[in-house]
């Protein structure tokens, strides 16, 4: 397959409103491309008029209703379609859903979005937006870490992992199903269709929405004292033995090149950093000492695990944003938003 000419080339875009979905579907916009992006409610007049404020949406941006957990609704959406970007999550159970918890609705929407998407004879790649959740490098019988962080790592479901909630681990078990089931299509169906799985790490920086996105507020929670979202970052830490970062413009970036480049499939584990909590306080509080970091977050662990995933960068992408803009950007974003108040 040849790198892919813009003009006339439909994508679709799952949970296009979304904080990286709404990213992505205003980069692929400027690009060029026409793209099919999902809501939960077309009647969500906030979201609705947020895509449709983005430069070319007049002509090449066509919005569809499908939930995640009525995943039937997204055929509509790939038809006609040469890439997917699958970014939708389920991140709560809906009232009433025929599926028992959000890993079941997550498989199913995996499973239903990957044959619509070999059904419709049009899709060539489907990118799924896979989490670092789904990759810790802990040892399967709790012993410690490895020693390093790559595309064979996959988080042990046995585990109690420290500052763990039920959200947490629903999210968790979520991303580990869904991504292997994504996997799994990808590998019985390579004849027909191509499946790429990124594997995100934290992502932080500035938004399109209208507030800030969990994962910023998670990433600046050493400086907002924010107890929920900081025991994300401490689970996230001891789930991955750092904290991978990436920021969403990289992000959005690395979904288009694992569409546009002809020679990339399978799992890729997409980050640009991976540090430690207490370095992340550290930054914080040489950069930002008017928030006053507490002396608990910098005295974090301290690992030596590396990261070792090399695929992404092998292929020719390059990250743009370092740790230390991710964070700035993070709290740019949260002062604008009125969450960060010096």
């Amino acid at each position: 397959m040849e790198k892919i000419s813009t003009s006339g080339c439909k994508v679709c875009v799952t949970g296009g409103a979304g904080y990286v979905g709404s990213w992505l579907v205003k980069k692929l916009l400027d690009k060029g491309y026409t793209v099919h992006a999902t809501l939960r409610n077309l009647d969500d007049l906030t979201k609705v008029s947020l895509l449709k404020s983005f430069p070319g949406s007049e002509t090449r941006l066509v919005l569809f209703k499908a939930d995640m957990f009525r995943p039937e609704e997204f055929e509509n959406a790939i038809r006609g379609c040469q890439f997917v970007f699958h970014v939708a999550t389920p991140f709560e159970k809906t009232p009433g859903s025929q599926y028992k918890s959000t890993s079941d609705a997550a498989v199913a929407s995996v499973n239903s979005i990957a044959i619509a998407c070999k059904r419709s004879g049009t899709v060539k790649r489907l990118v799924f937006t896979a989490s670092v959740f789904a990759s810790s490098p802990l040892k399967d019988d709790g012993s410690g870490f490895k020693d390093f962080v790559d595309e064979t790592c996959w988080s042990p479901s046995n585990l109690s992992i420290p500052y763990g909630s039920d959200f947490l681990k629903a999210y968790q078990d979520s991303k580990i199903q869904a991504e292997k089931e994504m996997l799994r299509f990808g590998k019985e169906n390579e004849d027909e269709l191509e499946v790429v799985s990124l594997t995100c790490g934290l992502v932080g920086g500035d938004t399109l929405l209208s507030y800030t996105p969990g994962s910023v507020a998670v990433t600046i929670s050493q400086l907002t004292n924010n107890a929920a979202h900081y025991s994300s970052i401490t689970y996230l830490e001891e789930l991955m033995g750092k904290v991978p970062l990436i920021h969403i413009d990289d992000v959005c970036e690395a979904h288009i090149f694992c569409m546009e480049n002809p020679s990339v499939q399978g799992r890729i584990l997409c980050a640009s950093s991976f540090v430690a909590s207490a370095e992340i306080a550290s930054y914080f509080q040489q950069n930002y000492p008017q928030f006053h970091v507490k002396q608990e977050y910098l005295d974090g662990p301290k690992r030596q695990i590396k990261w070792a995933s090399s695929k992404l960068t092998e292929k020719g992408f390059v990250y743009k944003y370092d740790m230390k803009t991710v964070l700035d950007d993070c709290v740019s974003c949260a002062k604008r938003m009125g969450d960060l108040q010096e």
